[in-house]
């Protein structure tokens, strides 16, 4: 019992910055940063990434896309 109430107790007094705040992702997984500018991402394609606008971010994933599908592009006509 003691080591919950101690576990309870250290939990508390870490800073609230800490824990991923909740919720407001768009469908590319980023929202507008209110507290900083700007805007990030926390899921998909551009996790881990921040922008100064959200136009910006559309822009890196189209250009992300199209490299993807460079790659995955056969190369010539291919022969059977």
């Amino acid at each position: 019992m003691r080591y919950v109430l101690l576990i309870s107790l250290s939990l508390s007094l870490l800073p609230i910055h800490l824990f991923s705040h909740g919720g407001g992702l768009d469908s590319m997984g980023c929202h507008h940063d209110r507290r900083n500018g700007g805007y990030h991402c926390h899921r998909g394609p551009l996790a881990g990434q921040s922008f100064a606008s959200k136009e910006q971010a559309e822009k890196a994933l189209r250009e992300k896309t199209q490299q993807e599908q460079k790659k995955g592009a056969p190369n010539g006509p291919q022969q059977q």
